[in-house]
């Protein structure tokens, strides 16, 4: 954890209850409205040429070797 982040961390956990339900309230709210920005930055980053392009195409090669197995058979042998 960085020193401001723990700085921070340290200033939360000292607000009286009724500052940190507002906080906690302003906190969820803020995440609401900002949810959608990671979907759409991994789907920029799964576009050709995206920061995810080499893995994706070397996972699709694997697929296409056969060189995979299905999830729900490697959870059922795990």
């Amino acid at each position: 954890m960085t020193v401001n982040v723990q700085k921070l961390a340290d200033q939360v956990k000292a607000l009286p209850k009724k500052e940190l339900e507002e906080f906690l309230s302003w906190l969820a709210e803020y995440e609401l409205d900002h949810a959608d920005e990671w979907d759409e930055e991994l789907e920029r980053d799964s576009q050709p040429g995206g920061r995810l392009d080499y893995a994706l195409r070397r996972v699709r090669g694997d697929i296409a070797a056969g060189k995979t197995k299905p999830l729900d058979e490697i959870l059922r042998d795990a």
